[in-house]
């Protein structure tokens, strides 16, 4: 219990750093191997709210199922981009491990970005109606500027190279989450993804 509440400490104090935007946390968690489950639940977290959002967004909208969107977009489409995510860690692995030869472990990159991913959380203001897109691309940028400094933190390569690594993990992981929403949609609007990307690509 006592290492459970010592855990729960640990990352609480991470996340509240992250929102200062003290990015010298990656160095700490990154030599943390218990901090893996923890980053793990932060994407499905953050994935979480995304889905929140997206069906506070339905509720609120005429001709659009919300119970259809609960389902799919919250609870399927955030369990998606939690699998989705790890094709984007993996893609960064791949290029920096044998494109470019850098030092680089893959468990540390999942407790890095993990942590680099909670910024999606913010997606669940996509459900502000007249700002869902801005909140949208915000939460997701977010996201991708924290993980360059978490592959930074995590890999010998140069920046150069994590902008090259990260762009391709994260073009990846945009182009399965679009053609997600584009499966099985709801009234023409989106399907299998939550927050941003629940909305179809021809929406």
């Amino acid at each position: 219990m006592s290492y459970q509440t010592s855990n729960l400490h640990s990352v609480s104090g991470w996340l509240g750093r992250l929102i200062r935007l003290d990015v010298t946390i990656f160095d700490e968690i990154r030599s943390e191997p218990s901090a893996t489950p923890s980053a793990i639940v932060i994407v499905l977290g953050a994935s979480v709210m995304a889905g929140i959002g997206s069906w506070l967004w339905a509720v609120q909208t005429d001709g659009v199922e919300a119970t259809e969107v609960l389902i799919k977009s919250l609870v399927v489409g955030s369990v998606l981009q939690t699998l989705v995510w790890f094709i984007w860690v993996y893609l960064v692995f791949q290029v920096l491990a044998r494109a470019y030869g850098a030092r680089v472990e893959f468990s540390e990159l999942i407790r890095t970005m993990g942590f680099a991913f909670a910024p999606v959380g913010m997606s669940i203001l996509v459900s502000i109606i007249s700002f869902t897109v801005p909140f949208g691309v915000v939460s997701l940028a977010g996201a991708m500027l924290l993980s360059h400094f978490a592959i930074e933190s995590s890999s010998s390569a140069e920046p150069r190279q994590i902008l090259v690594a990260n762009f391709v993990g994260f073009l990846t992981f945009a182009v399965v989450m679009g053609v997600l929403a584009n499966i099985a949609e709801i009234n023409s609007v989106g399907g299998f993804a939550p927050g941003l990307f629940f909305f179809a690509l021809d929406f």
